[in-house]
């Protein structure tokens, strides 16, 4: 296959269509980029290690003994580990913005233009990454939970689902990372996208009952999105009924890939020819 090549006053394009002979290729070795490039950046490897813990440790020590859960009547470490799998997942995949940002600014896709790369395999390699690496961010979140005290009563059939379910958050919130990082113009601009992931799941039924919240919190927070997914997790954890919220966690995890997909496309051409 013939390399493309520029002409006078262009930039080479990434290719657009899709060969499945080398595309997988392709796509399996920026995706291994990008998991080592992360490996070798000891600050983002020691928060990526250290936030679930400290975040577990901090809500079940430090605020544990002074919040109840409510109705559910559960241990406040069982209320709260399936909010803190949640955060940890998505505050790590919220970090793919900065690094697609880095790729379009920093002069690595222009390095790409010279190779026979379909163009939509870059931002669906950071996708790849940060499913793989945030998913393992979560395992040592509940790592931490059971040393802490957190005694799940899933099943086998509850454990892939609360796989697929973490692997699905962190899909759609890279996914839609990918679009803000490629819609800002800034490795900064970028980097705000993970503060408003991580601000989100306090406004939900994740760390406090939605219920003791004032009114207009209260509507919020059962109306968000992190909400049922929080209350799936914490059904399946926990060997309880799960009710609408799995539907709705559902629902709104694809919405968001089918959403955010197109769009990230559309933008990524814009940004790179």
């Amino acid at each position: 296959m013939s390399t493309p090549t520029a002409t006078a006053g262009t930039r080479p394009a990434l290719r657009s269509g899709v060969d499945l002979g080398t595309t997988v290729g392709d796509l399996g070795r920026l995706a291994v980029r990008g998991l080592r490039r992360e490996s070798r950046r000891l600050d983002a490897l020691f928060v990526n290690l250290a936030l679930p813990v400290g975040i577990m440790v901090i809500f079940v020590y430090v605020f544990g003994g002074a919040i109840t859960t409510g109705a559910s009547g559960l241990r406040y470490i069982d209320f709260v580990v399936p909010a803190v799998l949640l955060l940890s997942a998505g505050y790590g995949a919220a970090l793919t913005a900065a690094n697609v940002a880095e790729d379009v600014n920093g002069g690595m896709i222009d390095r790409l233009r010279s190779l026979p790369i379909s163009s939509w395999v870059v931002p669906a390699s950071h996708v790849i990454a940060s499913v793989v690496r945030n998913t393992v961010t979560a395992g040592l979140a509940l790592i931490a939970a059971v040393a802490l005290g957190f005694r799940p009563h899933a099943t086998v059939g509850d454990w892939a689902l609360v796989l697929a379910l973490v692997s699905g958050y962190v899909l759609a919130l890279s996914a839609i990372a990918v679009v803000w990082g490629l819609a800002v113009r800034s490795t900064q601009a970028a980097e705000a996208f993970s503060f408003i992931v991580l601000f989100l799941p306090y406004l939900s039924d994740g760390f406090v009952p939605a219920e003791t919240m004032p009114s207009v919190l209260r509507g919020f927070a059962q109306h968000q999105p992190i909400t049922p997914l929080v209350e799936t997790a914490r059904a399946l954890l926990l060997d309880q009924p799960i009710g609408n919220a799995g539907w709705l966690a559902a629902a709104w995890l694809t919405a968001a890939v089918v959403i955010s997909v197109p769009v990230a496309a559309v933008l990524f051409r814009r940004r790179t020819t």
